[in-house]
């Protein structure tokens, strides 16, 4: 059997190799144009593999090492790794779930059978066993289907990765019936439309929240993709824990990683409303039995015309704080940190755990739009940071838009301490 070890792997996140296929497919799947890349071969962390004519972004490796990573710290704590890749593509996060992180058994399933040779190819670098012995099978049915056939013969899942397209929400029910109590559900969005707002009535249909348009309307993709899945576990006797959630630009990608467990939302402090006032910035939580009581401070009336709601979506922290420290820390024990290419992985979980404070509210402050309302020049992040930080409010950066604070902080304040910092 071939035996990978991850403290071994390159820090380079891929290479491309001269191409093995000289053919390019563009097909166009509704109001989104897929680009499918050529068939090359490609290495991902020290793994070599090929993508046939399949859909597959580099960028997104970043994603995939988040899913490795909390797979492995699953395996170390649990004892056993049983993943269910319902759109698996070439097959790489299939690869490395099984090289990585080392899954007991895995179900790479992608609806293509076209795909087949590519990701059956991909996978034999890890010796498939026999019988009860089996580390993976390769499927082609409709992710809803895989899902719902493993659940109808009690086969259950600790880790059911969903790299979707869109805003297509129908497989949530058959991801819970089939994850393990306790499982790990990791979920795609790809729909920036409807998560800058522009879309309402679609993220209404997909995740039961009226969108409207904000200035932090990336961080909302995520609360909205969790709120959706908050909704339909607490249908089902469920209630789900965000692990990690992550924006990337291309796409974009808005990934989350949840925990199942027994039992129904107990409060509903986590799941409410968000709204802003385009006047004056303001941006503020709302909870179910306030809903007729929305105002702005900055208004005397409660019916503000520059005043805005969206939800219902998930109000909480985007991340377990503890938890993004064991990945860091694993992190670390790999050897995946300070790569010096982009947002390396050290620092995007170092700013995840900041982004876990419980005093944070849902939203970020763009000093660029910040000082364009002030009209002034803005101070720098860090005298900004260290200024909220003396007043006694909570602050962090944001890892979904490098020139952006999250606080607790209103922004008439905000813009008196900017102001202050300018002049000292």
């Amino acid at each position: 059997m071939l035996t990978l070890s991850p403290k071994t792997l390159s820090s380079s996140s891929f290479t491309v190799h001269k191409s093995q296929n000289p053919r390019r497919k563009s097909p166009n799947s509704g109001r989104h144009t897929l680009i499918f890349v050529k068939s090359e071969v490609q290495i991902e962390r020290g793994l070599e593999f090929e993508t046939g004519e399949t859909f597959f972004r580099h960028e997104s490796a970043r994603g995939r090492d988040l899913g490795v990573l909390s797979a492995t710290l699953y395996k170390r704590s649990k004892g056993s790794l049983r993943v269910l890749d319902a759109m698996c593509g070439c097959g790489i996060r299939s690869l490395r779930y099984l090289a990585e992180a080392d899954a007991d058994f895995v179900i790479a399933n992608d609806a293509n059978d076209a795909n087949r040779k590519v990701i059956t190819d991909n996978l034999s670098k890890i010796e498939r066993g026999t019988g009860d012995d089996r580390r993976w099978v390769v499927t082609h049915m409709l992710a809803n289907k895989a899902m719902i056939e493993r659940y109808m013969v009690g086969d259950f899942f600790d880790l059911i990765d969903i790299d979707s397209f869109g805003s297509d929400s129908a497989f949530l029910r058959d991801a819970f019936n089939a994850l393990r109590l306790g499982g790990l559900l990791y979920l795609t969005s790809t729909d920036g439309y409807s998560s800058g707002g522009h879309r309402p009535y679609n993220s209404l249909a997909a995740y039961g929240a009226f969108i409207r348009p904000m200035p932090f309307g990336n961080e909302i993709g995520l609360r909205m993709l969790i709120g959706g899945a908050v909704r339909e576990a607490s249908l089902l006797g469920y209630n789900v824990t965000p692990l990690f959630s992550y924006y990337s630009y291309h796409g974009p990608i808005f990934r989350v990683l949840l925990r199942v467990h027994r039992g129904k939302l107990h409060e509903d402090r986590n799941y409410g409303f968000v709204t802003f006032c385009h006047l004056c910035g303001h941006s503020h939580t709302v909870r179910w039995d306030e809903l007729g009581l929305i105002g702005c401070p900055c208004s005397d009336t409660k019916a503000s015309s520059s005043l805005v709601v969206s939800g219902p979506m998930w109000l909480g922290p985007l991340h377990d704080a503890s938890y993004v420290t064991e990945m860091l820390e694993l992190a670390k024990e790999w050897g995946w940190i300070s790569e010096g290419t982009g947002m390396d992985l050290e620092k995007l979980l170092s700013i995840m755990i900041e982004e876990s404070d419980l005093r944070l509210p849902p939203g970020y402050t763009i000093m660029d739009q910040m000082s364009k309302r002030a009209k002034m020049n803005s101070p720098s992040l860090k005298k900004m940071m260290s200024a909220l930080a003396k007043e006694g409010y909570a602050v962090s950066r944001s890892h979904i838009i490098s020139n952006a604070l999250k606080t607790d902080c209103p922004m008439a304040h905000f813009i008196r301490i900017a102001k202050d910092e300018m002049q000292s």
